[in-house]
């Protein structure tokens, strides 16, 4: 089957990290745009990072600096490392392929709270 696995989500406390991993079964990674995403209770989904084919980046504003999107082409994973985390960035977190044969892939998510 096609999908997608969301993992390293937990808790931390404020200015803590953790790093987000969104492994692809039955599918190539590299070869695809990848986005993370993240909802809060009561908010709209937001765009976090996105990171093309041709491996160019680029994240919404309250995370730059902080987060960071790549590619793990022998894990096939794309992940999130996520520094300097504040509480509003609590959210669930989750992994997107875009444009896909049956049009985006969505992972199934994973919590992320930051809290002291």
């Amino acid at each position: 089957q096609v999908q997608l696995v969301e993992s390293g989500g937990g808790l931390v406390q404020p200015g803590g990290s953790l790093r987000l991993s969104c492994a692809g079964s039955g599918i190539d990674v590299s070869n695809n745009h990848m986005t993370w995403h993240r909802q809060a209770p009561g908010s709209q989904r937001e765009l976090v990072a996105f990171i093309t084919r041709g491996g160019v980046t680029n994240y919404m504003e309250a995370v730059k600096g902080r987060f960071t999107i790549f590619r793990n082409n022998d894990k096939n994973t794309v992940d999130l490392q996520m520094n300097n985390l504040k509480p509003e960035d609590t959210a669930v977190y989750f992994c997107k392929l875009r444009g896909g044969p049956q049009g985006d892939l969505w992972g199934q998510g994973t919590q992320v709270t930051v809290s002291s």
